[in-house]
């Protein structure tokens, strides 16, 4: 006895179809997965035998064999308890295999036959879609995430015995239906919260507007994080193609929790304790890092020093190609990781260098290895760095209009507008993005503005990414004020935020 269901897996941040084999033949009583299973895969031996007999069917006390194909391709996780359980209903005589034609299997079961949801439904059900299936079934609080992909049909029965009553025909299934997902939260952070801090709001404007990186360093309670966290409200909302690819990332990574596709843009600000594989990606099948899920967004490093210089220098690589590439024995899998790095740092270990109110206790090997903790090559990819000192008395009481988010977020959506357009023809959205090449095609600099930045180039001995920065930055300056040439004032505030700390 044959039969033949379909399920998914996810590999990487893409869904791939499976196909459940399974036979059943006469011999000593056996239970065996073939075809490359992990563990949670194997023990769902036991998940499959007691759901079935808990749901009211019949496990064959013969030999059963299941092979799932293709065969090469290792499958992790609990999902494919669905496609196996009904693959054996179908080859033992209990379900008709006509009934399966056409239906893609999702989910986990529980011992007494319930459907559980899975993480990756989302990419699961856009592979079904794309191989043609047209009936998708999973667990309830999974089927208003498969409805984000348009134009299905999926089913969320509660158990087992509830999708094999639906295939017999005996209790028709309703195809789940989208619920109004529930309004967005408020946004409560604004620019105008921050009283002064004029320079480090100008970097946030400029970051925002060119999607640079930014490193803010100043003493303890000045303001940074406060700063870093109001970024997300003066960045340009998400396009459906972006906001489709960051909903399939938390799904894969098993954090969407919400009724509709991801709107905000992601801030993620992990603390510095984490591991190399928590911030870049991990596990014997790779799952997302912390670069992966600030994609498209920002990812927020406070106490910059504090993290391990190992999880640093892994930053360099995604700085650079906005993605990650990670190589296992089973596979290589490449995650996006186009993000702005905002990061904050003290002077020094006791946070007071500088401050003309406090006194520094380090001493002078104390600061050295407090700085020399980022590399500088890892400085070097920063396009701006800028000092944030403590707030005045008078600037936190004073009753002066500050400009809002509102009001620097459309700056930057113009600035961002114009980029588009003019990167267009290299499908480019930002002048981070540039190369050498669209620089040179892009970037032109005036008298004044070319004269300057060979000065600053040969005095300060910049690198050649320094120097590219500083024009990117500088171009980004002009973006904001609505010059189609790089002004000499463009190039000298570009200049002024590249004032990196020391690491000697």
């Amino acid at each position: 006895m044959f039969a033949q269901s379909y399920g998914a897996v996810t590999f990487g941040l893409s869904g791939h179809i499976i196909t459940v084999e399974v036979d059943i033949s006469a011999h000593v009583p056996s239970f065996d997965i073939v075809g490359l299973p992990a563990a949670a895969v194997k023990e769902s031996k036991e998940r499959v035998r007691s759901a079935i007999r808990n749901s009211g069917y019949r496990f064959p006390v013969y030999k059963i064999t299941v092979n799932l194909a293709p065969a090469d391709l290792k499958k992790e996780g609990s999902g494919l308890d669905l496609p196996i359980a009904v693959g054996i209903l179908a080859a033992s005589g209990q379900l008709p295999e006509e009934a399966l034609a056409g239906c893609l299997f999702l989910g986990e079961l529980s011992l007494r036959g319930e459907l559980r949801p899975v993480p990756g439904i989302l990419s699961m059900v856009l592979a079904g879609k794309e191989a043609g299936f047209t009936k998708y079934f999973m667990a309830p609080d999974a089927a208003q995430e498969a409805l984000l992909a348009d134009g299905i049909e999926a089913y969320g029965p509660a158990t087992l015995a509830d999708l094999a009553e639906g295939l017999l025909g005996r209790a028709p299934l309703a195809p789940a239906e989208r619920r109004d997902p529930l309004p967005a939260p408020e946004e409560t952070d604004d620019l105008a919260d921050v009283q002064g801090q004029l320079v480090a709001k100008r970097a946030l404007e400029i970051a925002a507007a060119g999607a640079h990186n930014l490193l803010m360093t100043g003493p303890p309670g000045a303001g940074k994080t406060m700063l870093a966290r109001r970024i997300t409200t003066i960045l340009p909302p998400m396009t459906d193609e972006e906001a489709l690819e960051v909903t399939k990332i938390y799904s894969v990574a098993g954090l969407f929790k919400a009724e509709r596709i991801l709107r905000a843009r992601p801030f993620r600000s992990p603390h510095h304790t984490i591991s190399t594989a928590g911030l870049i990606g991990g596990g014997s099948i790779p799952r997302p890092g912390e670069v992966t899920l600030a994609h498209r967004g920002v990812l927020f490093l406070d106490e910059l020093p504090e993290f391990p210089r190992s999880a640093l220098e892994v930053l360099r690589q995604p700085l650079e190609d906005r993605v990650v590439h990670i190589a296992r024995a089973s596979a290589s899998f490449t995650y996006p990781a186009d993000f702005i790095l905002i990061a904050a740092m003290n002077p020094c270990p006791c946070g007071y260098l500088g401050d003309p109110d406090r006194e520094c206790t380090c001493t002078d090997g104390e600061i050295q290895r407090y700085r020399r903790k980022i590399s500088g090559p890892l400085l070097d990819r920063i396009d701006l760095h800028v000092s944030v000192a403590r707030p005045k008395y008078s600037e936190l009481t004073a009753s002066v209009r500050v400009e809002s988010s509102a009001a620097v977020a459309a700056r930057v959506a113009e600035a961002r507008r114009l980029q588009r357009e003019r990167l267009a023809p290299w499908r480019l959205h930002t002048n981070s993005e540039m190369s050498r090449r669209q620089m040179q095609e892009t970037c032109p600099l005036d008298r004044e503005g070319s004269a300057l930045l060979r000065q600053v180039f040969e005095s300060l001995r910049l690198s050649a990414r320094s120097y590219d920065r500083i024009i990117k930055v500088a171009r980004t300056i002009a973006d904001l004020a609505g010059r189609a040439s790089i002004a000499a004032e463009d190039v000298a505030e570009a200049v002024s935020f590249r004032n990196r700390i020391s690491v000697k």
